[in-house]
């Protein structure tokens, strides 16, 4: 069974990667926790007369410097004075330079949004009439690209580290005093520090590129570090790396001196002192995600963060110490019953908070069943309810292995086991003196005399004694099939746990469906607000690689008459769509009138737009869109609407 492990804990990895990269390449690089839902002018309004500013309104506060906001003229130039000021709420504008030319302008923004994710979009307006543009909108996430894959892979390593360093030392701490001995176990909490150390340096040079530009090359741009220090962000980072510092220290005397201690007043004294102190450091840098992540913006932050705190606690102690159970069963040479029935008890509760604090974080972050179903957030959250129902179902597998290991009938297993050992070392000593030793055992006298000619023989054989009773050990380890049945369902946790883990790393950097649907709505309302202008989302898929998307076609008055349309074609993550041809028709059945086709103008990257649109009579009309993707690819869709 040991000479298994090395295949089993690669493939674990390569799992670990696998579903990593998936879940990392599948979802948008960065999903944005603030939405713009108002502006002045509005996307795509045509004004007669030049504004002297443009405002931004988002669905909560976000960070913005001087440069957040960009306006371009039609020839790409700026027209912006760089300087951005607050409303009030959640409002920010910039002003613009007078003498402003007719034509159509594009408005940029990249800001950070509360709960520290980059939040970049675009949208036109048009003084006196809409005119071609030379502004071509980036089609790559803020925050994606290259960095930001660095940086999602930075956080999924801090996750881990975390859950490594904090559920480890409160196994052997709770569970398993005798494992701050074993060098496997030292290994595995001395990891988790390293990689949370080395993911949270990581996350810090490259917040800066994630949050701006999104170069490489800016990762080591030290203006943009001093920018990052005197952020939310870089003020939780840089609390994580002290208290880093005080966990150092606290994994040194858990096994150093405290392994050492063999009075047991003593050492029971200093397992309450390491028991307060880790839970305070640990406390400490669970609150480092919670004070620039989900739960710092939004409802209830009071509430929100101290059960965030505990969530992440809760998950460590079970996850580390589960991983830690997995490395004393398969490299310890014994791990007592009695330990792994007090992690299955804390184990347990930790299952209770994790539930109490989830369905509150659920509820929060969700705010309702549509939510839970329609948005990408939701379904993540379902997807991990279901791991979280899986892993406890293998983790009471664990328990049943746990309960028989307890029984007299597994002791008695290992008794005869060594019984049968020690008969065998019998019969070898009872053997000729003449004969010949079994391979692999070696005489004492031949180690003294060898010790006397040759040092290094001694050593040698010496070392080969030594890994011929580890050997010995290995073999009656295995011979026993609780531990090796408990082993197998600890292993299967383990996977499901690597897999929950990257999916609640993909999960944190997502938008919250309560704040999705909220902004949507934001949306619509100041669409009602402005008039009767019509406003359609209609999906589209060509059936090629990249051919799914959304065309919004939206009709202005919506009355008898001439009319101005604009159509904007997204892509599915919400992005300005490039695609080479858009074509609408009007159809007016009842009335047997039409296809009216129109051919709009191209004036943006995503956005097109026709004026003097006639509609000739009210009634139910169906607007069909033709969007071509390719050379070959095409398709048209439609919808019906009353119009006049």
């Amino acid at each position: 069974m040991s000479q298994t492990i090395a295949p089993r804990v690669r493939t674990l990895l390569l799992l670990l990667l696998a579903v990593t990269g998936a879940l990392l390449a599948g979802a948008a690089p960065v999903s944005a926790h603030a939405a713009l839902t108002r502006s002045d002018p509005q996307q795509g309004a045509v004004v007669d007369e030049a504004p002297t500013q443009v405002s931004l309104t988002f669905s909560e506060q976000v960070a913005m410097s001087d440069g957040s906001v960009r306006v371009l003229d039609p020839k790409g130039e700026r027209v912006d004075t760089g300087k951005t000021s607050g409303q009030g709420g959640n409002s920010y504008a910039v002003k613009l330079h007078s003498g402003l030319p007719d034509g159509t302008f594009t408005v940029t923004y990249q800001v950070v949004s509360a709960d520290s994710h980059p939040v970049a979009g675009a949208f036109t307006f048009s003084i006196g009439a809409p005119s071609k543009t030379s502004v071509a909108v980036s089609d790559q996430e803020a925050g994606g690209g290259v960095v930001g894959g660095l940086y999602g892979f930075a956080r999924y390593v801090s996750y881990a580290g975390f859950i490594l360093l904090v559920g480890g030392s409160a196994f052997v701490l709770a569970c398993w005093q005798r494992g701050t001995g074993e060098r496997a176990v030292q290994r595995l909490v001395v990891t988790g520090w390293l990689a949370l150390t080395g993911a949270t340096l990581a996350m810090l040079l490259l917040r800066g590129s994630y949050t701006g530009s999104g170069k490489a090359g800016d990762i080591f741009d030290l203006s943009l570090l001093s920018q990052v220090l005197q952020t939310k962000t870089g003020a939780a980072l840089v609390s994580r790396l002290l208290l880093l510092a005080a966990a150092a220290l606290f994994v040194a005397v858990l096994f150093g001196a405290y392994e050492k201690r063999e009075d047991d007043e003593e050492k029971g004294d200093l397992t309450f002192g390491l028991a307060i102190g880790g839970f305070v450091v640990a406390a400490g840098l669970a609150a480092t995600w919670a004070m620039a992540e989900h739960a710092s913006a939004g409802l209830q932050t009071g509430i929100a963060m101290p059960a965030d705190i505990l969530h992440l606690l809760a998950v460590a102690t079970w996850l580390g110490g589960l991983s830690t159970l997995l490395v004393a069963l398969y490299r310890a040479p014994s791990i007592e019953p009695s330990a792994v029935r007090r992690f299955s008890r804390v184990a347990f509760g930790s299952v209770a908070v994790l539930i109490v604090t989830g369905v509150y974080q659920s509820w929060r972050q969700v705010g309702s069943w549509s939510a839970l179903t329609g948005t990408w957030y939701g379904q993540l959250l379902l997807i991990k309810v279901g791991l979280v129902v899986v892993l406890v179902g293998i983790a009471w597998i664990s328990r049943r292995w746990t309960d028989r290991l307890a029984q007299p009938p597994a002791k008695e297993l290992v008794k005869a086991s060594v019984g049968a050992s020690a008969s065998k070392g019998a019969k070898d000593s009872q053997a000729p003196k003449g004969s010949q030793a079994p391979k692999g055992r070696t005489d004492k006298k031949e180690i003294a005399s060898a010790g006397t000619g040759d040092g290094k023989r001694a050593t040698q054989l010496a070392r080969q004694r030594a890994a011929v009773a580890t050997a010995s050990e290995k073999r009656l380890r295995d011979a026993d099939p609780l531990r090796s049945g408990l082993r197998r369902s600890v292993l299967a946790e383990a996977g499901v746990a690597v897999v929950l883990l990257a999916v609640t790393t993909v999960l944190t950097s997502t938008e919250p469906g309560r704040t999705e649907e909220e902004s949507k709505a934001a949306t619509a309302t100041t669409s009602e607000q402005t008039g009767e202008a019509l406003s359609l989302d209609i999906p589209f898929d060509t059936g090629s690689e990249d051919g799914k998307g959304i065309a919004r076609v939206e009709l202005d008055p919506a009355r008898v008459g001439g009319n101005d349309m604009h159509v904007y074609v997204e892509r599915p993550n919400g992005k300005a769509f490039d695609i080479p041809e858009v074509k609408v028709a009007f159809t007016l059945k009842a009335n047997d009138i039409g296809p009216l086709p129109v051919v709009p103008d191209r004036i943006a990257t995503g956005h097109w737009t026709a004026s003097g649109v006639q509609i000739p009579m009210a009634g139910s009309w169906q607007i069909a869109v033709t969007v071509r993707t390719s050379d070959i690819d095409q398709v048209t869709v439609d919808k019906n609407a009353q119009i006049g």
